[in-house]
């Protein structure tokens, strides 16, 4: 099942920034932006509650992502076989891996402009702890980002397998084309996905 959690299931904290939705000239469409000086001021939350876990059991997550050439971070929580809750995190400052009991931080590489960054978290959580990943307990991103869409599935599908909501590279190459073009290429672009759709997880849009 598809479903969509932008207002109901997201906490919203900022001190020292701003976050508001904007219109992308790229994308065409609103995005949210987090903006601060401090990486760690500035975030969203899923869920809400602390104490609560997300209980999501695809192991892939995908971020759709604009990297606005400052430092950026983001944080997935699991919950493993030995019933313990370990910390993934991402950032762009960070220059190489570093691991304890609990958490792992690793650098992300992004391009300027919008990234597609994938994570397959079962692997993750063998290689960085030796334990089975049961399911993902809390999505965290912090500034400084735009931020199109977060979503979970069962394994990485190429674009042209994905709902056009949940396309980064299509969407844009299609947006840059004339229309005359688009309307040769219209049957192609509304293929019927091969992704199932009660496979992903949508998190963000």
């Amino acid at each position: 099942m598809v479903y969509c959690t932008w207002l109901l299931l997201l906490v919203y904290q900022c001190k020292g920034g701003e976050m508001k939705l904007v219109q992308d000239d790229q994308m065409k469409s609103n995005v949210l932006q987090i903006q601060s000086k401090n990486v760690n001021a500035c975030c969203i939350t899923c869920p809400v509650n602390p104490k609560d876990s997300m209980g999501i059991r695809l192991p892939f997550v995908t971020l759709i992502v604009k990297n606005l050439g400052q430092f950026f971070t983001f944080e997935i929580t699991i919950l493993d076989s030995e019933n313990i809750r370990r910390r993934l995190r991402m950032s762009s400052y960070h220059v190489k891996k570093k691991l304890s009991t609990f958490m792992v931080t690793m650098p992300v590489s992004m391009d300027m402009g919008w990234n597609q960054l994938q994570m397959n978290l079962a692997k993750f959580t063998i290689t960085s702890f030796s334990t089975t990943y049961v399911e993902t307990v809390c999505v965290k991103v912090h500034a400084n980002c735009r931020l199109r869409r977060i979503y979970f599935s069962d394994q990485l599908y190429n674009e042209d397998q994905l709902p056009k909501s949940y396309r980064m590279h299509r969407t844009m190459d299609m947006l840059e084309k004339p229309n005359y073009i688009l309307r040769k290429k219209v049957v192609k672009v509304d293929k019927k996905s091969t992704a199932d759709p009660e496979k992903t997880k949508q998190l963000v849009s």
